[in-house]
């Protein structure tokens, strides 16, 4: 898929209505592209695809529901004749250290549901949609898909509370190149983008002043990514044909501290 070849494509997205997930739906289909976007039934995934015309429809799921994700390529399939890109962008963190002693222990089970949201949900969605690209034509050089996830720098410098996190997006990392080599016989490539702090609702519900501390962590450019960077990386995956296997940091060169 060499530059400026969005156009036409079917795209899945998942946790696209809101932040880095819905600045990809958004670029996606402003440059051409076919988008399911995919969120939770209770997110504001329909008003989002409503909003961005008819080459975008919401379909609602739970990426760690094999069920919903096969009905989401279900959708692709029905609705635009297959999958040629799938973004994952669906996650959940929480802050719980692994020991307080006047909180007790870190929860197990809201351990295990970051773990199953993030890196379950992330396979997931992975492995089906290679599936449904495994149905692509292609010729001698010509790729069937690429698969696109979502890690963090809390991968690498995971901070006080996020061992739950770091952990999830860990795995991410980790499953980043043995999935491109069980998938490079299918033709289907697959990378990761590890973000740095970006300006998501997240973030956004912070005080002025620690988001202003945050900024001047950041070495350059000192402020907050702009989810459209994060979609703009996404688009450059799918345009470099070469790209493959790969965990991108977008993080204007932070490395967290302790």
């Amino acid at each position: 898929m060499s530059a400026g070849k969005l156009k036409g494509l079917v795209t899945v997205v998942t946790g696209a209505a809101s932040g880095l997930g819905k600045a990809t739906a958004t670029r996606f289909v402003n440059q051409g592209a076919k988008v399911v976007l995919v969120d939770l039934a209770t997110s504001d995934g329909q008003n989002v695809a409503d909003s961005l015309g008819k080459n975008c429809v919401f379909q609602a799921a739970d990426v760690t529901s094999e069920k919903d994700v096969r009905e989401v390529m279900n959708c692709a399939e029905s609705k635009f004749g297959g999958l040629n890109v799938a973004v994952n962008c669906a996650g959940i963190g929480i802050a719980v250290k692994t020991f307080h002693q006047k909180k007790g222990l870190h929860p197990l089970d809201e351990f295990s549901k970051v773990l199953q949201v993030n890196t379950v949900g992330s396979f997931n969605v992975m492995r089906m949609s290679a599936e449904l690209m495994a149905k692509n034509p292609s010729s001698e050089l010509e790729e069937r898909g690429v698969l696109i996830n979502t890690a963090s720098v809390a991968a690498f410098d995971g901070q006080v509370g996020q061992a739950a996190y770091s952990a999830s997006k860990g795995a991410i990392v980790g499953m980043t190149l043995p999935i491109a080599r069980d998938l490079a016989p299918l033709k289907i490539r697959v990378c990761t983008i590890a973000p740095g702090l970006f300006d998501t609702p997240l973030l956004a519900s912070l005080p002025e002043k620690v988001r202003t501390f945050l900024c001047n962590t950041i070495p350059f450019p000192p402020r907050l990514g702009n989810p459209d960077e994060y979609a703009h990386m996404c688009q450059s995956i799918v345009e470099n044909g070469y790209m493959n296997g790969e965990v991108i940091r977008l993080d204007g060169a932070i490395r967290m501290m302790p």
